[in-house]
């Protein structure tokens, strides 16, 4: 039970970031998946093109699917919360202004390419 509710909370705040600045699946959902729930990048990267069909990965998903590294129970838990907090993000996103909406995309970047230089 608490790993569904973790997983369509990852999806919500997925969801909502979407809806706010446009980002979600692979700055977002991939490095969650591996590091706080451990899966592993092929794991993450095909959980989340999963997530994402029909139609845009469906391809993508399939070759990940047939290796074995699409965890469709996941994928679905974390879609039903990244479509509703898509609702929210953007509802949010609609009330700010254009350079408030920019300075936020810039922080959300910054800090996905800190991670990305500091790991190890």
């Amino acid at each position: 039970m608490t790993d569904i509710l973790l997983y369509s909370f990852l999806g919500l705040v997925a969801g909502i970031f979407s809806g706010l600045i446009g980002i979600g699946g692979g700055i977002i959902i991939v490095p969650a998946l591996v590091f706080l729930f451990g899966l592993s990048q092929h794991q993450a990267q095909g959980t989340t093109l999963a997530l994402l069909v029909p139609p845009i990965g469906l391809l993508a998903a399939w070759t990940y699917y047939k290796e074995g590294y699409v965890d469709l129970r996941i994928a679905s838990l974390i879609c039903v919360g990244f479509f509703l907090g898509g609702l929210l993000g953007a509802k949010l996103a609609t009330s700010l202004s254009s350079p408030v909406l920019e300075k936020l995309f810039g922080i959300a970047l910054l800090l996905v390419s800190l991670k990305m230089l500091l790991a190890r």
